[in-house]
């Protein structure tokens, strides 16, 4: 999945697959997560939050299925 990178204290980079509704969150100490049926509108919230790492925290984790890929 391509990723863009954004300016986070903590996230390096997000990508969303639209046919799966699969988002992926690449962390800066390297580990990559998908998060598992998240909307589009999500995925376009959190890529245009002022702090990606803390909507990530309010709006996603712990509310989708997850998976470390890395």
């Amino acid at each position: 999945m391509e990723r863009q990178r954004v300016s986070s204290s903590n996230v390096a980079s997000i990508g969303y697959d639209p046919e799966s509704s699969t988002l992926e969150v690449e962390f800066l100490n390297g580990s990559i997560y998908q998060y598992l049926n998240v909307p589009s509108g999500v995925y376009n919230a959190l890529a245009g939050a002022s702090s990606h790492g803390s909507f990530l925290n309010r709006e996603i984790r712990d509310r989708y299925a997850t998976r470390e890929i890395r």
